[in-house]
């Protein structure tokens, strides 16, 4: 599980990194809400802690900008105020859940274990990117016209429209869309890559998925 944690206190920040990346998660830590959604827009998380109170764009400002931007991350917020319109601003922006300091590290780890637990439901189940449209529930990918896609396929081009724009790695890929599976190796990323290529070139989609087999993917709008 990969976390991005966002807060401007040095100390603070490097307490929290320790206490996760001890509890096994991987942690990019920055200081401000303008990096916050720079290594947003670049990586993919599980989940993200912010901290309200950041210099160059606060907490609520970078979430209010990666929700208009389609992520849907789940998030929890940090304050070092108990005023109710802090909450309430937070939960607005579109922040999942929040925590006011000083907390106890081990509250901070079972919400996160909560969020991670029940990733499915803060996702939606129709998302669209340029004019493809994936249905999840029905499994139905369409642009000209539709098409069905197996449940891997689905839950492949899910993980691509959910990070569009974004390179994932191989092990990325694999470790979001199989990662209950013990049986399977990295190379059917590459296979599958191949079946919802050849799925979009059917239903004449202008986006493509472009990258190299073992290396990095990126879904993207398709050259003209």
């Amino acid at each position: 599980m990969r976390i991005l944690l966002a807060e401007d206190e040095r100390d603070m920040s490097a307490a929290l990194t320790a206490i996760l990346r001890h509890s096994g998660y991987e942690v990019d830590a920055v200081y401000d809400g303008a990096a916050a959604v720079n290594k947003a827009q670049e990586n993919t998380y599980d989940c993200m802690v912010f901290d309200i109170m950041m210099p160059k764009m606060d907490g609520v400002e970078a979430l209010k900008h990666l929700r208009g931007k389609g992520d849907v991350t789940p998030v929890i917020m940090l304050t070092a105020k108990a005023e109710i319109d802090d909450r309430i601003s937070g939960l607005d922006a579109g922040a999942d859940d929040y925590l006011t300091k000083p907390f106890a590290m081990g509250e901070l780890l079972a919400r996160i274990r909560s969020m991670t637990r029940r990733l499915s439901s803060f996702t939606p189940t129709k998302l669209s990117v340029g004019t493809v449209a994936l249905d999840v529930e029905e499994q139905e990918l369409s642009c000209k016209n539709s098409i069905r896609l197996a449940n891997k396929e689905t839950k492949l081009m899910k993980f691509f429209m959910l990070n569009v724009g974004k390179e994932l790695s191989t092990e990325v890929i694999f470790s979001h869309v199989w990662k209950d599976e013990t049986n399977v190796n990295m190379t059917i990323v590459w296979i599958y890559v191949s079946y919802l290529r050849e799925k979009l070139e059917s239903i004449d989609a202008d986006i493509q998925i472009i990258g190299e087999r073992g290396k990095k993917f990126l879904l993207t709008e398709r050259r003209k």
